[in-house]
C-alpha cells in the first residue's frame, strides 16, 4: 500500500492550495445566487447555502488551521505553505466572500423580493398597528423562553452554543437589588424562529416578515426594567467541531463518542460575527470573552446567520420564483408491480439520481424485509438521517427473523448521533451492529441480501456513489448499482467479512478497495494510459469526483499529459491539480459544475485500448478516502449501461457551457458560456431525458 503521506515529486509550486479551493468553490456557489437567470427564491437560497459551507469550513477547516498554528506544527502542505501563511490567505478570502455575500443581499436579493411583495419590515418602518402585533408576539411567544444574563461578579460570561443567536445588550443604571452591571446577554433559544411572518392584512404585501433579531433590539429594554439599554448587538460564535476521539485508545466508541457530542457545542471559538452596528467597546469585550483576534471578527450588515433565511422560500408560495417542481423517472429495467429480485436477476439496473427514483432501493430492501425467501441482509450505514423508511426495513427484516448486519459508521461527522440510535434500535430487534474497523471510516456504499432459490443460495446487492439518505437522493447526483451478478456479489460478501470478522484481506475479482487497492489501481490504470500514449497509441483519462488531493494521483497524471495522454477532469470542489501548464499539464483539462443539483457522483473512465473502462465509486481521490476510509469502486459491466455512464455521467456535462466553470493554471475559475454553440445544461437534459413526463 502507498504511503499516505508521500512527498510530492514535483515542486510545491505545481500544487494548489486545499483551503482556498474550498473558498473558490463557495465563491462559485454565491455566483449562482447572482446570476438573474435563477429564480429569484432560489437565489436566496443559494445565498444560505454560502454561510452553510462557511460554517462548517470554520467548524473544520480553520479549526484545524489553527490547532497546528496553536502546536506550532512544522506542517507544509503540497503547496508549501505554512499553516500561518495559509491562515492569513484565507482569512482575507472568506472576509471578501461575506462582504460580497451581505451586499448582493442588501442591494440586490432584498430589494427583488420587496418589488414581488416578499418584505423584511424593518423597524424604522413598523406602523402602529404592527407594532402592536409584534410587541403581543413578543410577549406571547418569546419572553417566557428568554433568560436574560447581567454580567457580574455572580454571573460570568455564559456559555454560548455553536452558532446560536446571542445579544449583547450594553446597559446604564441600577436594578432591584442595586446592582448597575453595565452589560448582559440574550440567547434565542434555537426553538424560536429567527422569521417571523405577519397577517398579510398587517403587513400591506403577499408576505411580510420581520427578523427574530429585530423584534429583541425593539423591546430588549423590557427585559431590564427600570435600566437604560445603551446598545443591543446580535453576535454568534462558530467553534471547533472536529471531534477528537483516539480510537486506538478507546475500548467501547460508542460509549466515548456518546461522552464527546455535547462537548462539540463547547469547543475553541475560531469566528466571531457581530452585527455591524454593534460599538467597538463590546466588540473587544467579545472577542476577548471568546479568545479571539480581529482576523476573526466578521462584521454583517443584516443578520448574524443567513442559514436560517433558507425556510422562507418553503414559506412563500410562488412556483414562478422557484425551480420548477422535478418528479423522478423509474427505470426502465424495472417492472412496475414485479418481484423485484426478478428484475435484477435478469440484468443489472442503473438508477441515476435525482434524475431517476430512489424508490428501487427502498422497495429492494423492503421486499427483503418481509420475503420469506431471503435469509440475511447486510448493509453499510454512513448518512441516512434520523428518519429512515430503509432502517425501518432493516429493524422489521431483523424482526421477521433474517439475519441482519448492519456496519455503522459512528465517526460519519455531524451524523454520530443519528447513527448511535440507530445503532441502538437495531441492537434492541437483534440485528448485528458492527462499527466497522477501528482507525479507518466505514464510507462504501454497499448493501447484500442472500435469498434461498432454486439451485441454493443468490446474492443481490445495491452499489452506489451516495450515501443511503432518501432525501439527499432527491438533491445529490449519484449513480446505483443494482446487480446480481455472481463475481461482484461475491466481492461484496468479502468486504462484508472483513468489516464484521478478522482475517487477511482477500484478493477481490473486480471491486476496487480503499486502503488496500484502490489507490494502487487508480494510479496504475493512468500508468497504463500514459504507456500506451507513448507507444503512439490513442489514450484517455475522463473521471468526475468531488476533490482531487492526492498527490501521487495528481504525479501519475502530469506525467500522463507529458506522455500525451488527453485527461478532462469534472472537480465539484476542490482541486489541488493545475491543468494547462506549459510542459505540466497542458493536455488536462479542469471544469467544475454548479447547479441546481450537488455534484457528487464519482465516475473514473479509462480508455484502457478500446475497451472503455468505467468505475464508479464512492471514493473521491483524497489521502482520507485511499488511506483512512473503507472505500469501494465498482466496474460497470454490462456494456448498455456503460454506455449510458459515459453519456449521462460524463459527455453531458463536458458539453455543459451554461453551469460549467473552467479552472486556469493560476486555480482561477471562469465560466463557461457561449452564445455561439447551442446551449448545454447536463442536469436540465438530464432532468428532461431521465425525469418523469
Amino acid at each position: 500500500m502507498t504511503h499516505p503521506f508521500l512527498k510530492p515529486r514535483f515542486p510545491t509550486a505545481n500544487y494548489l492550495n486545499r483551503e482556498l479551493g474550498l473558498l473558490a468553490f463557495n465563491r462559485r456557489v454565491l455566483a449562482q445566487a447572482q446570476d438573474e437567470r435563477m429564480p429569484l427564491l432560489e437565489r436566496l437560497r443559494f445565498l444560505c447555502i454560502v454561510s452553510s459551507n462557511l460554517d462548517e469550513f470554520f467548524e473544520i477547516r480553520v479549526s484545524g488551521l489553527k490547532e497546528q498554528i496553536r502546536a506550532q506544527t512544522p506542517v507544509i502542505t503540497n503547496d508549501g505553505k505554512t499553516a500561518q501563511e495559509t491562515f492569513r490567505l484565507v482569512a482575507a478570502e472568506a472576509h471578501a466572500i461575506v462582504a460580497e455575500q451581505y451586499q448582493h443581499l442588501n442591494d440586490v436579493i432584498l430589494p427583488a423580493l420587496a418589488e414581488q411583495g416578499i418584505r423584511f419590515l424593518r423597524r424604522s418602518g413598523w406602523n402602529e398597528a404592527q407594532r402592536e402585533w409584534i410587541r403581543d408576539y413578543f410577549h406571547r411567544e418569546m419572553v417566557p423562553v428568554l433568560t436574560p444574563i447581567g454580567l457580574d461578579p455572580s454571573h460570568p460570561f455564559p456559555r454560548v452554543l455553536n452558532k446560536s443567536l446571542n445579544f449583547a445588550v450594553e446597559l446604564e443604571g441600577k436594578d432591584a437589588f442595586g446592582r448597575s452591571s453595565n452589560a448582559a446577554i440574550v440567547q434565542a433559544p434555537r426553538v424560536l424562529p429567527r422569521v417571523i411572518q405577519l397577517p398579510e392584512e398587517l403587513s400591506g404585501c403577499a408576505y411580510g416578515f420581520v427578523f427574530l433579531s429585530s423584534i429583541l433590539h425593539e423591546f430588549v429594554g423590557e427585559l431590564f426594567t427600570g435600566m437604560t439599554v445603551l446598545g443591543c448587538y446580535q453576535f454568534r460564535a462558530t467553534r471547533n467541531s472536529d471531534l477528537f476521539v483516539d480510537e486506538e485508545e478507546v475500548t467501547n466508541l460508542r460509549t466515548k463518542l456518546q461522552g464527546e457530542l455535547p462537548q462539540r457545542h463547547f469547543g475553541n471559538a475560531v469566528r466571531l460575527e457581530v452585527a455591524n452596528n454593534c460599538s467597538e467597546a463590546m466588540t473587544e469585550f467579545l472577542l476577548a470573552q471568546f479568545n479571539l483576534k480581529e482576523v476573526d471578527l466578521y462584521r454583517v450588515h443584516g443578520p448574524v446567520n443567513l442559514v436560517r433565511l433558507m425556510q422562507v422560500p418553503d414559506r412563500v408560495d410562488r412556483p414562478d420564483m422557484k425551480f420548477r417542481p422535478f418528479v423522478p423517472g423509474t427505470s426502465k429495467g424495472l417492472t412496475k408491480g414485479a418481484n423485484i429480485f426478478d428484475s435484477i436477476r435478469k440484468n443489472d439496473v442503473l438508477l441515476h439520481h435525482p434524475y431517476q427514483s430512489f424508490a428501487p432501493v427502498i422497495e429492494l430492501l423492503s421486499q427483503a424485509a418481509t420475503d420469506p425467501a431471503v435469509v440475511a441482509i447486510k448493509m453499510t450505514v454512513y448518512r441516512t438521517g434520523t428518519d429512515s423508511v430503509l432502517m425501518e426495513s432493516l429493524i422489521r427484516a431483523a424482526q421477521n427473523g433474517k439475519e441482519v448486519t448492519v456496519v455503522v459508521e459512528l465517526m460519519a461527522r455531524f451524523d454520530e448521533e443519528a447513527n448511535i440510535s440507530w445503532a441502538t434500535k437495531l441492537e434492541e430487534v437483534g440485528a448485528h451492529v458492527v462499527f466497522g474497523v477501528v482507525g479507518y471510516k466505514t464510507h462504501a456504499k454497499a448493501l447484500l441480501i442472500v435469498r434461498r432459490e432454486e439451485g441454493g443460495l443468490k446474492r443481490y446487492a445495491h452499489l452506489g456513489t451516495g450515501n443511503y439518505h432518501p432525501r439527499t437522493a432527491r438533491m445529490y447526483t449519484d449513480f446505483g448499482l443494482l446487480t446480481a451478478n455472481e463475481e461482484i456479489t461475491h466481492d461484496v460478501s468479502e468486504v462484508f467479512k472483513q468489516l464484521t470478522g478478522l482475517g487477511k484481506a482477500r484478493t477481490l475479482k473486480h471491486l476496487w478497495q480503499a486502503p488496500f487497492t484502490l489507490q494502487p489501481n487508480v494510479v496504475a490504470a493512468i500508468r497504463a494510459e500514459t504507456e500506451a500514449a507513448r507507444a503512439g497509441q490513442k489514450a484517455r483519462i475522463v473521471a468526475k469526483m468531488n476533490s482531487l488531493v492526492e498527490p501521487e494521483v495528481i504525479d501519475a497524471m502530469y506525467e500522463a499529459s507529458q506522455a500525451g495522454v488527453e485527461i478532462n477532469l469534472l472537480v465539484r470542489g476542490v482541486c489541488m491539480l493545475r491543468p494547462g501548464v506549459t510542459g505540466l499539464s497542458e493536455r488536462i483539462h479542469v471544469r467544475s459544475i454548479i447547479g441546481r443539483f450537488l455534484e457528487h457522483h464519482r465516475i473514473f473512465y479509462f480508455y484502457d485500448g478500446g475497451k472503455e473502462s468505467i468505475y464508479l465509486s464512492s471514493a473521491d481521490w483524497m489521502e482520507r478516502n485511499f488511506f483512512k476510509r473503507i472505500e469501494l469502486a465498482f466496474p460497470i459491466l454490462d456494456p448498455k449501461l456503460k454506455k449510458r455512464v459515459i453519456n449521462e455521467g460524463l459527455k453531458f456535462y463536458l458539453a455543459d457551457n451554461q453551469q460549467g466553470w473552467e479552472m486556469n493554471s493560476q486555480g482561477v475559475y471562469q465560466r463557461r458560456r457561449s452564445s455561439r454553440s447551442k446551449p448545454h445544461n447536463a442536469q436540465g437534459e438530464l432532468m428532461a431525458t431521465l425525469g418523469s413526463t
